[in-house]
């Protein structure tokens, strides 16, 4: 499976996800919390967390997702850091 690498403090605007790749964040600041809105999220959940160094990887795209644009906050340490988006592309 293909990562694409997520580096907290570095954080771009949108990822570009293609089938059977997955996105990995990773801080080693705090404790990092992703979460998509649960009626609109390409992952398999829709909240995703690790603690302080440790790469946290979204896993693939679930299959039959329509490719389209997924928006998602990240939270460090419980407090809100960014907003992001996934673009989940077709094959």
């Amino acid at each position: 499976m293909s990562e694409k690498l997520v580096l907290v403090g570095v954080i771009p605007e949108v990822i570009a996800l293609d089938p059977g790749d997955q996105a990995v964040w990773y801080s080693n600041f705090g404790n990092i919390k992703i979460e998509f809105d649960p009626q609109r999220c390409p992952f398999s959940s829709n909240v995703l967390q690790a603690p302080p160094g440790v790469r946290l990887a979204s896993g693939a795209v679930r299959p039959g997702m329509t490719p389209g644009s997924y928006k998602y906050k990240l939270f460090l340490n419980d407090a809100i850091a960014a907003q992001g988006e996934v673009l989940v592309r077709s094959k």
